[in-house]
């Protein structure tokens, strides 16, 4: 779904993005870790698929929670930031962990 495609209700909208499977995990570690790269989220995200990764990373930067920065170096690598509006999920996430540990 592109951003003109996104459900005009702002809770629809917010569950739209970051209610995939793994897409809040991935907010997570960045905003608990900062810049990483795939191979980091690959090793914190236990039973994530490599596409399946790929296709939410490319979902997040498509909606500018998250950018991607291109290091020219051999191999080349990248890695991944929040956005301005991406660090704005910070409460949302943190919100998300304590109603998970009352929850328990």
């Amino acid at each position: 779904m592109t951003k003109k495609n996104l459900p005009l209700c702002p809770v629809s909208r917010t569950a739209f993005i970051i209610g995939s499977r793994w897409t809040s995990e991935i907010i997570r570690e960045l905003v608990d870790h900062g810049a990483r790269r795939f191979s980091d989220f690959e090793s914190a995200l236990t039973g994530i698929a490599p596409n399946t990764l790929s296709n939410r990373l490319k979902m997040l930067e498509d909606h500018d929670v998250i950018s991607r920065k291109i290091y020219d170096s051999h191999p080349p690598r990248s890695e991944y930031h929040l956005t301005e509006k991406g660090l704005k999920m910070r409460p949302i996430i943190d919100a998300m962990r304590l109603w998970g540990q009352q929850s328990s």
